[in-house]
Formats: structure tokens, sequence, C-alpha cells
């Protein structure tokens, strides 16, 4: 009888266990906000006409789930996509679209969107390089013009707010290609670290003011593994490589500097905000582990385009040809790459960067967690 009533309790103490996980396993969201630049823009830079220097609003981009450009740069859809289907909501719309609803949530991203305010790249004569205004403020005032179509009350918004999930980024890649492309010393770049930073997490805490209760941060990717990168700072030099993965040092260096930054300034934000979720999603360790060991994740290369030179070069990236361009050519199988146009990832990528933000390894601490 001692026996059976240890069995009961055993099988009563499972049975909560099994409840407690269901009830994890549960966990939701009404609706998707997402923030950033070109690897989550839905559209917002075309939905009033294609600039005419935008190849990324050019066949093949799309391809492989959309079957035409969708404003995405990628071959498909982005990490923020994958997050919505996983809480069963729709793809976040293009929160500059006409004629949308927007209830279950929107994608404000902007290609070439940055961290710091354009007004900065124009005191440090770098403007030419940065293609819009969209920063993370001017972002967040076009969800507060939103605010209105979404909730009424305080009460209201507050309330639908904190049943919906904020992904704040990627921000930060722009702020630095802009002066890395017109010539700017890199040592000077590397001074921009915590202002773009401070940027980030002065743009999470109006979200929190707003009634945002979780967030999603990303860091920036590993820049020095990107074929762009590899293709226009090509170095003689060995010792300017990594021997294990064979990306630029110094690049990696910035855009790991960056993410220690960042995650800094979010361990501070966290412990102001303790009632709220902020995670760090980690574009970064996602990208290495991709370029260390791409086999392991299905990948045939890591640092050679998908889209891109014909073929040509150790990367399959020109300036010249870039994808959607004249002469450039796209792979046959997509999926087995991590790159799509040298500077983005394949849709590929994405959903597996989505799976580890959702239920690791990829975020701190996961969205399911």
């Amino acid at each position: 009888m001692e026996h059976r009533g240890l069995l009961l309790v055993l099988a009563a103490a499972l049975c909560l266990a099994g409840a407690a996980d269901a009830r994890h396993a549960k966990k939701s969201y009404q609706a998707v906000f997402s923030f950033g630049d070109s690897l989550s823009d839905a559209g917002n830079l075309i939905v009033d006409g294609i600039p005419k220097a935008l190849t990324t609003a050019r066949a093949p981009y799309g391809m492989t789930f959309f079957g035409r450009p969708t404003g995405r740069c990628s071959n498909g859809r982005v990490v923020v996509d994958f997050l919505a289907e996983h809480f069963g909501l729709p793809l976040p719309p293009a929160s500059q679209a006409h004629g949308k609803d927007f209830k279950k949530g929107a994608n404000f991203a902007i290609t070439g969107a940055t961290a710091l305010e354009y007004s900065f790249f124009k005191a440090h004569g770098i403007d030419q390089r940065i293609w819009n205004t969209g920063s993370i403020n001017t972002q967040i005032g076009w969800l507060q013009k939103m605010k209105p179509s979404l909730c009424k009350s305080e009460k209201e918004c507050k309330d639908y707010f904190s049943k919906s999930l904020f992904v704040v980024g990627e921000f930060g890649g722009n702020d630095y290609n802009a002066p890395l492309f017109s010539g700017v010393a890199f040592s000077d770049v590397k001074t921009y670290v915590p202002l773009v930073a401070k940027a980030i997490a002065n743009g999470v805490e109006k979200l929190i003011e707003l009634g945002a209760t979780d967030l999603l941060v990303p860091g920036i990717l590993p820049i020095g593994c990107f074929p762009l990168y590899l293709t226009l700072y090509n170095s003689s030099k060995k010792s300017d490589y990594n021997a294990r993965t064979g990306c630029l040092r110094r690049y990696n260096r910035l855009a790991f500097h960056h993410n220690r930054e960042l995650k800094q300034q979010l361990d501070q934000l966290q412990k102001k905000y303790p009632k709220t979720k902020i995670m760090y999603g980690d574009y970064f360790k996602a990208a290495m582990q991709f370029v260390v060991s791409p086999g392991k994740f299905g990948f045939s290369t890591a640092v050679q385009a998908c889209c891109g030179a014909g073929g040509s070069g150790a990367y399959n990236f020109n300036l010249k040809k870039k994808c959607g361009e004249a002469g450039a050519s796209v792979c046959s199988n997509p999926s087995a790459y991590v790159s799509w146009d040298g500077i983005h990832m394949t849709e590929a990528a994405y959903r597996m960067v989505a799976n580890g933000w959702l239920n690791g390894p990829y975020a701190s601490p996961p969205i399911m967690k």
C-alpha cells in the first residue's frame, strides 16, 4: 500500500509538472512588432514606389517563398516572419503599407536604418552613405502615430502592448557600414560603439515606457565573415584572417565589441525595469556556428553568396554585379547557403536563427523560456 501511495504521489507530481510544461509551451503573443534595418525590412522602402538604385526589390529576391520581390532582402522570409508564424500570427506587414490591418503586428524596419540619427552622420560628413532617415527613434515615432488605431485608452494600450512581442533590431550594422565604406579611420569608427549601443538602449526604454514588456534586442552579425567585407577588404596578410573561420579579425572584433556594449546596456535596463523581459538575440553566435561548421546545419558554404557575381571570386561577390543587377546569377539551392547576397542571410539561415531565439541557444534568455 505504501508503494502504491508513493506511486500515486509521483504520478500526481508528474501530472503537475506536465501541466506546468503545457502552460509554458502555450506561451503566446497577440501581436509582433518589429523594428530594424534590412535584416528585418518587409517592404517599407518600396511602399510608395521602388527607388531606382534599389536592387533588393528586383528578382531573384523573394524567389523561394513569395515567388516575387517583397522588399525583404533575402530569398524568402526573415527572422521576424518565422517568429510571427510560430505564434500563429500573420507575417507582420510593412508599417508604411496602405490599407493594412496592424492589430496583430507591424514591421517598422526599413532598409538602411541606423541607431544614430541622420544628423550625426551629416555632422561627420558621411550622410551620403545613409539611405533614409528611418532611425530607431523615427520608427518608434511611426508606432506612436499608429497607436490610436491599435488601442484607445492608456490602460488598454498598456494591456495590449504587454501581450505583444517587440523585436527591436537589428540596429547598428549601418551605423558602422556608413563610416567604414566612406573611408573613416577604423580607430574612429570604434569610438561610435558606445553611442550606437546607447541609442539602441534608449529606444528600448522608450518602448518599455509605451507599455512593452517582452522585448528581444538582437546584436549585430560578424561582419568580418560577410562576402561583402571579405571582398572589399581582401588582404594579403594571413594575420588579418582568423585561421579557423577565414573571416577578417578586426571587423569581427568591432561587431563583438558592439554586442558586448549592447548587452551591458540591456543588463542595466533589465535591473531598472525588473517586470520586463529583455532578451538578447545573438546573431553573432548563430552566424559563427554556421561559419565554423556549415555542414552541421545543412549548409555547403557560409562565406560565399548564393546570389552574386556569376560564380566568380572566392566569395561570389562583386560590387558591379550585385544580386538583382545585370550580370549577377543565383545558385540553384539557396538553402545550402548562409549568405544570400553577400550581406544578408538566406531564408534557411534566418529560420535557424529564429528557432534559436525561440528555444535557445541564440537568445539570452530564449523567448519560450
